[in-house]
């Protein structure tokens, strides 16, 4: 009846990595190599069910099939470290492999080469009987170890990525590795459970969605919060943001027009970069227009201190990129009684008549 339940339950888990499959086949949100990067990852946790399935299957079965649960286990303890790497890759949106996961990769197909030698002695961290019975080994613990630092290195991965999202939904991060640590050592320590792949699947799911979400939100050029998520966490003031900070680049046509449109994304990007570094502890950073942005601040008390080391940053950032524009600042505290529109008008004079001493003191 057991083993019975665990079929279905695997029959399920492929229905639903089927159906990720088609689901990030039809994502816009993601780049290629991300969506290649999640199919792996799916397509890899289904054979992996599978493998499991068949060494269930066959374990204590007929001695002429003890090659094929050899095999099924074999592969199933060598490819599952590399899980959580996959997702660890599918996290990274440039194309280049950082150093990293390149580590993380060559102790994947290091471990894989002592599990192939253990094969033909007498088994690292399985063996299978003359009579066909599997059973683990002293070695099991490097297993484990191998497979657990795959998680903290995804677990790594996934808070720098969040620190991309200004940290929006971190929280999630710590739940969603720790139900993958659990769900992973509850089959470990009761092997008769076999929840462990079930688990995987549920994270690689959620890891999918969120990221997607997340993905969802950001401006395309410049990585920050876009105008659409803007104008959603607007549309009902929320008690949380305090205070609107408006941002708007100086003479920035000129920068277009005279070192042409790359330089000026650049510019851009280099203003974003400026703004995480500066508000994203504090709040929300926003690109609402081509070279207008913006910030909602949890803790108004802090502005001065935020808006010291944004033009410190971009002092710094000058040194590097001589045509960064100078940037006019605006702000106002949100009041309950006053609609967004109005406190945005405020911040906009304020950054106005900024803007205006910035071209009489240029003028002089």
């Amino acid at each position: 009846m057991t083993d019975l339940y665990f079929f279905i339950l695997t029959a399920i888990n492929l229905f639903v990595l089927i159906f990720m499959c088609d689901l990030v086949k039809l994502s816009e949100t993601l780049n290629p190599k991300q969506a290649k990067g999640f199919l792996v990852t799916f397509i890899l946790i289904g054979g992996i069910s599978i493998l499991e399935m068949i060494s269930v299957l066959v374990d204590n079965g007929p001695v002429w099939l003890r090659w094929l649960n050899v095999m099924s286990n074999y592969l199933g303890f060598g490819l599952t470290p590399a899980v959580p790497i996959c997702l660890a890759y599918t996290l990274e949106r440039s194309e280049r492999m950082s150093w990293g996961l390149k580590i993380a990769a060559a102790a994947e197909i290091l471990y894989l080469l002592v599990l192939t030698v253990s094969l033909f002695s007498s088994g690292l961290v399985f063996t299978v009987d003359a009579a066909n019975h599997y059973s683990r080994q002293k070695g099991f613990y490097i297993y484990m170890i191998m497979y657990y630092a795959g998680i903290m290195y995804l677990l790594v991965k996934t808070l720098e990525m969040a620190r991309n999202f200004q940290n929006r939904g971190k929280e999630l991060i710590y739940g969603l590795t720790g139900f993958l640590a659990v769900g992973t050592l509850v089959q470990v320590l009761i092997p008769s459970v076999h929840i462990t792949w079930l688990c995987v699947t549920l994270i690689a799911v959620l890891y999918f969605l969120y990221c997607n979400e997340m993905w969802n939100q950001l401006d395309g050029l410049t990585g920050l919060l876009s105008q659409k998520s803007y104008l959603n966490r607007t549309l009902n003031q929320r008690p949380e943001d305090r205070m609107l900070i408006v941002l708007d680049l100086d003479d920035f046509k000129y920068i277009n027009d005279t070192y042409g449109h790359l330089a000026g994304d650049r510019c851009l990007r280099e203003i974003a970069g400026c703004l995480k570094k500066a508000y994203s502890r504090y709040g929300n950073c926003y690109r609402i227009g081509g070279d207008e942005f913006c910030v909602l601040l949890r803790e108004p008390e802090k502005e001065e201190l935020c808006k010291e080391k944004f033009f410190w940053v971009m002092e710094k950032r000058r040194k590097v990129v001589s045509i960064l524009p100078f940037v006019s600042y605006g702000s106002a505290e949100l009041l309950e009684q006053e609609s967004i529109c109005d406190t945005k008008a405020k911040a906009d004079q304020k950054m106005y008549e900024d803007k205006k001493e910035h071209k009489e003191r240029k003028g002089r």
